[in-house]
């Protein structure tokens, strides 16, 4: 049994709400305009514009909704845009429902489905993000319009640190211990299980567009570059992408380094579904 705001009742509040948040501060955070709650819990999201089709929104590991500040004004004059907290993060209270990419994508058909946004959807993801939005594009084709992968996580992401860069893996488990909070830990710790499932199923038939950054870090150059490299490449022959597209000038957080690439992407795979193609 789940219990929903309805959209009627907040639409002209929540879209003023929102677009006065997004001027404030440099556009620095994404407020709540509803909250859907189930018997595992509550979760915040942001829902603007009317346009279709719908684009999802998923942010990386210890993000939540505001990670895509930079876009959400840039997107709703044309699209219906949902960014939403995952349980534990921003306004969305903690849970103990598992956090590996299959779960996770479960949770947000639930959440997309008892609020009443019907697919197809363009679903974007960041970081970790990435891995959920590929993990619901393979749970559920038929409900997915594009992917956008925005310098995701690979599916084998950490098990080829440990065996190919060993320490830079020490550096992210000594972060582990001392800085992640517990739902960090959880999301870290599960993100690969359940993915040999999703990657031994046949790679996406749909369009998708896999952005990486080209700007990295000191500490991050040589034998870390070089394998994030290779799981970019990967991408390919698991989404069906045709090529990679480096954002030139942009680190790891593309759509706020360059959130025009991020739009642009999003609008090709628009343009796709709405030919029909």
């Amino acid at each position: 049994m789940t219990w929903k705001t309805t959209i009627a009742e907040q639409r002209g509040t929540a879209t003023t709400l929102l677009l006065a948040g997004l001027l404030l501060a440099g556009c620095a955070s994404v407020p709540t305009t509803h909250v859907y709650r189930s018997t595992t819990g509550s979760v915040a999201y942001t829902r603007i514009g009317s346009g279709q089709p719908t684009v999802v929104l998923q942010a990386g590991l210890g993000d939540g909704k505001a990670a895509w500040a930079p876009l959400v004004s840039r997107l709703s004059p044309r699209y219906t845009v949902l960014a939403y907290d995952r349980p534990g993060y921003g306004d969305s209270a903690d849970s103990t429902l598992p956090r590996d990419p299959c779960s996770v994508a479960v949770a947000l058909h639930a959440l997309l489905h008892a609020e009443g946004l019907s697919p197809p959807y363009v679903l974007v993801g960041h970081s970790l993000g990435g891995l959920y939005q590929y993990a619901y594009a393979q749970l559920y084709p038929q409900e997915v319009a594009g992917l956008v992968l925005v310098d995701a996580t690979h599916p084998r992401h950490w098990q080829h640190m440990q065996a190919e860069v060993p320490t830079s893996a020490h550096m992210v488990e000594v972060l582990r211990a001392t800085r992640f909070s517990a739902v960090m830990r959880r999301e870290f710790d599960q993100q690969a299980e359940c993915t040999d499932k999703l990657m031994a199923q046949a790679p996406l038939a749909l369009p998708a567009k896999v952005l990486t950054r080209t700007d990295y870090d000191l500490y991050e150059r040589g034998a870390f570059e070089r394998m994030v490299k290779v799981d970019e490449q990967d991408w390919l022959r698991l989404t069906g992408a045709r090529q990679v597209e480096p954002v030139a000038g942009s680190g790891h957080y593309i759509q706020r380094d360059k959130p025009e690439a991020v739009v642009a992407a999003i609008d090709a795979l628009a343009a796709q579904a709405k030919a029909g193609r």
